[in-house]
């Protein structure tokens, strides 16, 4: 049919694709352009960005009434990053682009003088691309090697919508333009980033026990302790003696910090590691935000670390926004714009002082100048919902002179503690094969009370408790998964009645 162009582009929801083609419709009319099939402020303005770029670019739009239709309507649309298939469909209704073709997907923003500039979510973008079917995919330069993290696809840079259009078959010379730099965020592997050493932790035995059985099971972590203690840098050693990610884990990590806009930096074998300071709002821990919804801490530590320092200084609102994403592992974000859903299934660490001054309970230190009204209501901003999400809950002492002199071991390094988790996890995970788990926190209780119990009489320890009220039944869960933790720690069968006592010692700092 004349007069009719169609291109493919992909509009992105979250960390998901769907695949969105572009029809364009050149009318013998009075000249106008217009965009339907729901899209919002920003695509809506691509009408003035692709004429004015096609105008530079030496392929000029006819001067006739223009239709642009991205199908499915039903589907929001969002973003500049549809500005390139738009203008390749006008092109190939014009008859300027014989080749545009729905089987290659074009993604890119167009500038007023038709260069075309990079977007953010190249990642997932391509992988939707490639899940519908598509083979080809024609990127802004500074998107290339983000995009060829995505392998099955055959990707093609261009700098320019003239560069694109000549690709698709268009009767110009080409012209050599300034090619527009994506803009990359920092890492947080950042090459000139050292791996923290676990070595270098001296006179905390307790502390380090808890990093190991945490990296090994999975668990998430408390470390209650007075300022200087060491809580940050044992945190800070948890990624390090983390494996490394597999494919799929590291695909799905690369999506959330391309969306996050971490560009060619975004694929990394490595666990990623997230911090953010106690002022964070919910919106920037959870996600959000008040037109594209992007990934929040939570879900850019996905496969990896969240680190809260000074918890109790979070509002108290910040951290039970939490309580879902550390049960189900993924985070579900509602707007009047829709909902959106990110992954989020991350080793929380959550470190706390004992009182507001640091010294509560702690010997041969200044003495704590707050009072027990005080102290309860500082603790009490870790609601006990969340405090139950918590397998790992240990009290860290200051480090003195004696503890270090009287070490009889030192903690193992950073690589010898890495080998001591990958075998404890590759025992999990022949035990677990065919359950669809891999780690010993995300077992069901089911499980633990069937395949899953430990030696007899095990467990009386625990069942005393949960009668006492002392624990929850989800409680008593999460204690038998650090059992099994520490069993795997100790290349033990099943747990015995050393392992659970020990994990529920682990579980006792308040």
């Amino acid at each position: 049919m004349t007069g009719i162009g169609r291109a493919a582009a992909v509009a992105l929801l979250g960390v998901t694709g769907r695949l969105v083609e572009v029809e364009a419709h050149l009318t013998s009319q009075l000249p106008a352009f217009r965009i339907i099939g729901l899209p919002d402020t920003a695509l809506g303005e691509a009408r003035e960005r692709v004429r004015s770029a096609a105008a530079n670019a030496g392929c000029p739009l006819p001067a006739r009434r223009i239709t642009v239709n991205l199908t499915p309507a039903a589907v929001p649309k969002r973003g500049s990053g549809f500005d390139l298939a738009i203008a390749m469909a006008v092109l190939a209704g014009a008859g300027a682009a014989p080749r545009v073709s729905p089987d290659t997907v074009h993604l890119g923003e167009l500038g007023l003088d038709g260069r075309l500039r990079p977007v953010v979510g190249i990642i997932p973008m391509l992988l939707a691309a490639r899940n519908a079917g598509i083979r080809r995919a024609v990127v802004p330069a500074g998107n290339v090697d983000e995009a060829e993290i995505v392998s099955g696809l055959s990707v093609t840079g261009v700098d320019s919508l003239r560069a694109a259009a000549i690709d698709a078959g268009a009767a110009l010379p080409a012209v050599e333009v300034d090619p527009v730099v994506g803009v990359t965020l920092p890492g947080p592997d950042a090459p000139d980033r050292p791996v923290p050493e676990l070595g270098e932790v001296v006179g905390n035995e307790i502390g380090v026990r808890a990093v190991l059985a945490a990296a090994a099971g999975g668990h998430h972590v408390l470390m209650l302790g007075p300022p200087g203690a060491g809580k940050t840098m044992l945190a800070e050693r948890l990624p390090g003696i983390l494996p490394d990610l597999d494919d799929t884990a590291a695909l799905e990590v690369a999506a959330v910090r391309s969306v996050a806009g971490h560009g060619a930096r975004s694929w990394t074998r490595r666990p990623p590691w997230e911090a953010p300071h106690h002022s964070a709002s919910a919106v920037a821990l959870i996600g959000g935000g008040s037109g594209t919804i992007r990934p929040g801490a939570v879900s850019r530590a996905t496969h990896g670390v969240l680190f809260l320092d000074e918890a109790p200084e979070f509002p108290r609102a910040v951290l039970d926004a939490l309580r879902q994403p550390l049960e189900s592992g993924r985070i579900s974000v509602h707007r009047s714009a829709g909902a959106v859903e990110f992954p989020a299934e991350c080793q929380v660490v959550l470190a706390a002082n004992p009182c507001p001054c640091g010294n509560a309970g702690v010997a041969h230190a200044a003495p704590c100048e707050c009072s027990p009204s005080t102290v309860r209501r500082y603790l009490a901003r870790l609601s006990g919902p969340l405090l139950d999400r918590i397998d790992i809950r240990v009290q860290v002492p200051r480090v003195t002179s004696a503890a270090v002199r009287g070490a009889a071991d030192r903690a193992p390094t950073t690589a010898e503690a890495r080998a001591i988790v990958a075998a404890a996890r590759a025992r999990a995970s022949a035990r677990l094969a065919g359950t669809g788990w891999h780690r010993n926190a995300e077992v069901a209780g089911t499980w633990l009370r069937r395949e899953g119990r430990g030696d007899p009489g095990s467990t009386t320890v625990i069942d005393q408790a949960l009668d006492r009220g002392t624990i929850t039944m989800r409680g008593w869960d999460r204690v038998m998964r650090l059992a099994w933790t520490l069993a795997d720690l100790a290349e033990a069968d099943r747990p015995a009645a050393d392992h659970v006592a020990g994990a529920l010692a682990l579980r006792s700092a308040l």
